[in-house]
């Protein structure tokens, strides 16, 4: 009797099991060539993978969307979000899978994500491929921001497709494999509150205490915690942010992490000199997302979180709950600034504040 191979992941894949309803299960599409062009070796090994197992064919494979590792558990997720002010109550992964979430030998679970793995239902039109330079673009961005100690998602790989894409022109075809602590947005939470499905917000809720903050269990102001903690940790992340001069350019509230990791690098940059007005997106026209604003967008885009969990801290009292929420949220800027200050006396080696 043959033994039966180990899963090259160790998945336990706790959304697709408890979360039905926020997701559409999906395969990726099948790429004609599909080759490892960079694999990230060391954060292979840290999710407890043996390098060698992901940087061949059945590797690309998986890391493509092509096929589908032992224990996985593909699937698009739902989300709206904020974009440029105007809300759009249905985005969601139009080009990219979930795939499951692989528990670290320590016990960390992370998200194994793919961008460009081919259309969703979430799709609107697009072909939902990326193209090889962006791919290449987001693993040069997310590694350089966590070398410098900045919450982010990471490149697990960089796969070709084999196929030409349409975008300026014919360009090569491209799968990002990344790692995330997970993939739940601010918009995730908006896409079931602009529905009036507040089941589904809760629902969401305890499922994100559970899994980033589960010593708040039990607690009866969870959900004002919840709050709490996403606050603090998105002001933490502004703070790094500006510290090495990023600008993200597209701070979406679908681009905005409740883990207060950095996601989704798109017209993004490192400013060579101070200029509170930069902006890199060609459709930021008005500067919405420069890097001064960062803080301020940030602020905006806790608003917009902090009205989707009205419904559960006084259901029966919306204005107490606002009143509770306002409070959290406009100590927002003092922390920030704490964390900033904290930061700058860092860099010019004070040990306290003057």
């Amino acid at each position: 009797m043959l033994d039966t191979p180990a899963p090259i992941f160790a998945f336990d894949n706790s959304f697709a099991r408890e979360m039905e309803g926020f997701f559409v299960p999906w395969q990726g599409a099948q790429a004609p060539d599909p080759r490892v062009l960079l694999l990230n070796r060391g954060l292979a090994a840290e999710l407890g993978v043996d390098p060698d197992k992901l940087d061949g064919k059945s590797g690309a494979a998986y890391l493509s969307g092509s096929e589908s590792p032992a224990g996985a558990s593909p699937l698009a997720m739902a989300y709206a979000g904020h974009q440029f002010g105007g809300f759009s109550p249905q985005l969601g992964d139009g080009r990219a899978l979930l795939v499951g979430e692989v528990v670290e030998p320590g016990g960390r679970r992370r998200d194994l994500h793919l961008k460009g793995s081919g259309r969703t239902p979430f799709s609107r039109g697009g072909d939902g491929k990326a193209a090889l330079g962006p791919v290449l673009r987001e693993y040069l961005f997310g590694e350089a921001m966590h070398a410098l100690g900045i919450p982010t998602t990471r490149a697990l790989a960089a796969v070709t497709t084999g196929e030409e894409i349409i975008r300026n022109g014919k360009e090569p075809g491209a799968v990002l494999a990344r790692i995330a602590t997970s993939h739940i947005r601010v918009g995730t939470f908006q896409f079931f509150a602009a529905r009036g499905e507040m089941a589904k917000v809760r629902q969401l809720a305890d499922y994100t205490l559970a899994r980033h903050y589960p010593e708040t269990a039990g607690r009866e102001d969870r959900y004002l915690e919840l709050f709490r903690r996403v606050r603090d940790v998105q002001a933490a992340l502004i703070a790094k942010w500006l510290h090495v001069g990023f600008v993200h350019g597209v701070m979406n509230t679908d681009n905005t992490a409740i883990s207060g990791e950095t996601i989704d690098y798109g017209p993004c940059a490192f400013i060579d000199s101070y200029d509170p007005a930069a902006v890199f997106s060609s459709i930021d026209r008005h500067g919405r997302y420069a890097y001064g604003a960062q803080p301020n967008i940030m602020q905006w885009n806790l608003a917009r979180f902090a009205e989707t969990l009205i419904g559960l801290i006084s259901p029966n009292d919306p204005n107490e709950a606002a009143r509770q929420l306002t409070n959290e949220l406009n100590v927002f800027p003092a922390h920030y600034r704490s964390e900033w200050l904290k930061g700058m006396r860092a860099k010019l080696g004070l040990v306290k504040e003057l």
